[in-house]
């Protein structure tokens, strides 16, 4: 059967998919240390703790979840990641529900319980759609340049929520005086979790599988894991996404979660998250139009160790430094920033090439289990970031439970806003610099070498 072309249905698909789970991660990863801390009146320590235990139990969901495609095909379609984000979606609907129910009239203990509970849940269900999904891309198309219009549509999509709609989430969840409101975290839950359901849809409906074997449906496939685990660790290309990954989700889900504590307690301004979003998501959209030109001169690897440098010396300033106006430094933090802005919007590109040196090196193609272990580093930078943050606010002396924070803990948790990228973008700057080192020219030998073996095979 005659499959249709890649084109702009397969990117709008694509980013539909990451639209649809950065609904539940990034409001669970942005909001849910606040809610359990504020609303709840967990300590901080507690949730750091459970951030990095959560982690953990990731290790062995992770790569189990990432075999179970490579073995088994279900449903008649015949795809190999579709069928299992159509059963993943409503699980991570679910959590979210979950997360944010309000249980505070609970007794302390079972309360902790359920915190406990409901984040073991949202990992699963975070690792059932993540894999297949982050496994997708590379059955959509084996193009290089085609994936990495899919890496810039994934991150559009991620950010179209994380700024478009996440933004506006403070202005709901604290009344005029600065104080929590309880009940608006489930409110927001629900809407969020209809909106994942309808992207996931639009994500199955325009998303095209040319990439097959001939496996049949429901047949278990000749696997051993014991072969692609020694695979995936010859591989220093993925080894080195996986340390640059680390730092750039300490950003994602450890700094970033500071930010609304931020700007309502150190500027008075809860409103203020919302321009900095939106500030975001203009340096996105530069980056969208200019990014292919990028990297077509500079090429994907020096462009995040350049930025790298660049964020790393920027931010190092500001830590040193005091901003009052909190205009003018919304607009030096994300100049700071563009290193992370930048790996971002190519990160998906990259892995994609540490996936197909595999089979530059041993001629096979382990796409669920490579990314399910490239996967792994990154809900251990979310572990690492959480609790990073979590603690954080355990230095700096925040008051759980209490309606706002001393000027003292304020200015603490700005000193942590600004001083944790660093450690970040010098993660970044050793994975891409020297470890991972597929270079323009190394990438082009490589793809035209598979090329040649696919050709002749």
């Amino acid at each position: 059967m005659k499959q249709r072309k890649f084109g702009v249905r397969d990117q709008v698909g694509y980013a539909l998919g990451d639209i649809g789970g950065s609904f539940v991660n990034l409001y669970i990863g942005g909001f849910f240390l606040l809610f359990a801390t504020s609303v709840l009146g967990v300590s901080p320590y507690f949730m750091g703790t459970l951030f990095l235990v959560a982690r953990i139990f990731d290790a062995f969901t992770d790569v189990i979840m990432g075999t179970i495609p490579d073995r088994f095909k279900i449903g008649k379609s015949g795809d190999k990641f579709l069928p299992y984000i159509k059963i993943s979606k409503w699980f991570l609907a679910a959590s979210v529900l979950l997360a944010f129910a309000d249980v505070s009239s609970w007794s302390s203990a079972a309360t902790h319980v359920w915190v406990v509970f409901v984040y073991l849940f949202y990992g699963i269900a975070y690792t059932a759609d993540s894999i297949p999904y982050g496994s997708l891309a590379a059955v959509i198309t084996q193009d290089p340049i085609e994936r990495t219009k899919l890496s810039r549509a994934r991150a559009v999509g991620g950010m179209i929520v994380g700024i478009g709609a996440l933004s506006f989430v403070p202005m709901f969840i604290y009344d005029s005086n600065g104080a929590i409101i309880s009940d608006a975290f489930f409110i927001i839950s629900i809407i969020f979790a209809i909106c994942s359901l309808f992207a996931y849809t639009g994500l199955v409906k325009l998303s095209t599988e040319r990439v097959r074997d001939d496996n049949p449906t429901g047949k278990k496939i000749d696997y051993k894991f014991k072969d692609a685990l020694t695979a995936a660790m010859k591989n220093r290309q993925l080894i080195g996404m996986m340390v640059a990954s680390v730092g750039s989700l300490i950003v994602i889900n450890g700094v970033n979660q500071l930010a609304p504590i931020v700007f309502a307690e150190y500027f008075g301004s809860p409103s203020a998250f919302a321009i900095n979003s939106f500030v975001q998501m203009g340096i996105t959209l530069i980056l969208f139009l200019i990014i292919p030109k990028l990297v077509k001169s500079f090429g994907k690897r020096n462009l995040v160790i350049v930025t790298s440098v660049f964020s790393i010396i920027s931010m190092a300033f500001l830590t040193l430094m005091t901003i009052e106006n909190v205009y003018l430094y919304i607009a030096v933090y994300n100049i700071g920033m563009i290193a992370n802005s930048v790996f971002v919007m190519i990160v998906w590109a990259l892995v994609a090439d540490a996936m197909d040196y595999t089979e530059l090196q041993t001629g096979k193609r382990y796409d669920g289990t490579l990314f399910s272990i490239y996967s792994f580093s990154r809900k251990f930078g979310m572990g690492i970031g959480s609790a990073l943050g979590s603690y954080s606010l355990g230095w700096v002396g925040y008051a759980t439970g209490a309606a706002s924070q001393s000027q003292q803990v304020a200015e603490g948790v700005l000193r942590m806003y600004n001083g944790l990228p660093i450690i970040a973008f010098a993660l970044m700057l050793i994975g891409l610099l020297f470890i991972f080192n597929l270079n323009g020219k190394k990438t082009n030998a490589m793809y035209e070498e598979l090329e040649l073996r696919r050709k002749v095979s």
